[in-house]
């Protein structure tokens, strides 16, 4: 399938549904405290997107309980808001999707709970920096390929490694679009396959790994990723818009 060229005024839209989730995660930010559940971080994150006039996108995807993956520690993507407590130390991933008339917005963050350690400081920075890095250097004409060794090598020269088998992905009127935009090169040859053209959008989403970097779904909700080093994770992410041969955020306020 070709990768899908927006109008302006298409990137207009998606910049409306965008804007919607980094509220959202800026609001869980602010209001997230030791103490609550990850049930009751997800109804937050819900009632939130609700209070918008938008649907909060994940909830029923490919059969998705909830609107918010709220991904504790260990779980690196596609966590289940359950009733588990979060705590002082604990960090936290949260990955939101909206749609709005139509067209869908999607970012995540990996949050502290309270004063956590260095090492998880540093674990959530390579994500972020990561991921701001890929923006920085994105230019119209690039290959995707190149796109995916600029973040692996970000991301090993930090000492992690990235999780395999999930990737960054178009997006527009489905939440998921061509491309599929994995943070490691597959093959040898980065300087292969299609080309970013203004007008693209999709999703970085770089998820660290600390030692290994091959996922385990887990066994029981089928849904939560770990990496099978069961070492903590962080993930970060930003939907963005090739516009005038610059990559745009579109994901903030």
């Amino acid at each position: 399938m070709a990768i899908s060229i927006k109008k302006p005024s298409e990137i207009e839209k998606l910049r409306v549904s965008n804007a919607y989730v980094a509220k959202t995660l800026n609001h869980l930010r602010t209001y997230v405290r030791p103490g609550m559940t990850l049930a009751q971080i997800n109804q937050m994150g819900e009632e939130f997107i609700a209070s918008l006039d938008a649907r909060p996108a994940f909830k029923g995807l490919y059969g998705f309980p909830a609107g918010v993956c709220t991904s504790l520690n260990e779980v690196i993507i596609h966590g289940i808001p359950d009733d588990t407590v979060v705590k002082e130390g604990d960090i936290l991933g949260l990955d939101i999707g909206v749609e709005k008339e139509g067209w869908y917005g999607d970012a995540a963050i990996t949050m502290p709970i309270g004063e956590i350690s260095e090492a998880d400081e540093r674990l959530i920075a390579c994500a972020k920096d990561a991921l701001m890095h890929a923006i920085s250097v994105i230019k119209a004409g690039m290959r995707f390929k190149e796109l995916t060794l600029e973040l692996e090598n970000f991301i090993t020269a930090r000492g992690y490694v990235p999780l395999r088998g999930f990737c960054g992905h178009g997006i527009g009127k489905r939440p998921h679009e061509e491309p599929e935009i994995p943070n490691y090169l597959e093959g040898k040859n980065p300087r292969q396959g299609p080309k970013i053209k203004n007008g693209m959008v999709f999703c970085l989403e770089p998820m660290i790994c600390q030692k290994s970097g091959e996922a385990v779904i887990d066994e029981t909700d089928k849904w939560s990723v770990r990496s099978e080093d069961g070492l903590r994770g962080s993930h970060y992410e930003h939907t963005v818009a090739i516009v005038n041969n610059r990559a745009e955020i579109l994901s903030v306020e």
